[in-house]
């Protein structure tokens, strides 16, 4: 077999500075990358301590109130009024506003409604054109599904007024549903 004989021609200074200049354009290259991606790392590194001072606070609303035991009896107070809130939340406002709907006619106006969630009683004032609509009323009360024990608290006749209407008082409790 012969022998290859390989011979490179010198390109001269021209090639040579040539290649200076590319080997210099890539070492700017990868320095303009490793600052790119030094600049990237402390972008991650900003968005994960913003993510974890978040997953804190996060955690600490969620976190279960423990009362302090000094405070005791303040904490006592507030659990006592926020169970007030939260049953005055629960109750069947919508059985209730019906029925009461229902059993008003037009010669009776509701003035107040004020329930109450711990005796599961509501007082209503109102006035009445006569003594027909204001027991007509109370009757209408009674039969409605939801409330029982409806009784006349008080009422007055406006002896004043021209029409003489009865300003009254009545108490009902509801029924809890199952």
């Amino acid at each position: 077999m012969r022998s290859l004989s390989l011979r490179f021609p010198d390109a001269g200074r021209e090639a040579r500075s040539a290649g200076y200049v590319l080997l210099a354009a890539g070492i700017a290259a990868l320095l303009g990358v490793l600052h790119q991606y030094q600049e990237a790392m402390e972008e991650v590194a900003y968005w994960d301590t913003r993510i974890a001072s978040m997953d804190r606070q996060v955690q600490r609303k969620t976190a279960p109130f423990a009362a302090p035991a000094k405070g005791g009896r303040e904490a006592r107070q507030e659990i006592r009024r926020a169970n007030m809130v939260l049953n005055e939340i629960a109750l069947p406002w919508g059985a209730l506003f019906d029925s009461v709907e229902r059993a008003t006619g037009q010669d009776v106006a509701l003035l107040a409604f004020q329930p109450n969630a711990a005796g599961r009683t509501m007082r209503m004032s109102g006035e009445a054109k006569g003594m027909p609509a204001l027991l007509g009323f109370i009757g209408a009360l009674e039969r409605e599904p939801v409330l029982e024990d409806v009784y006349l608290l008080k009422y007055e006749i406006k002896q004043d007024d021209p029409q003489q209407p009865i300003v009254f008082s009545v108490m009902a409790s509801w029924i809890e549903a199952s």
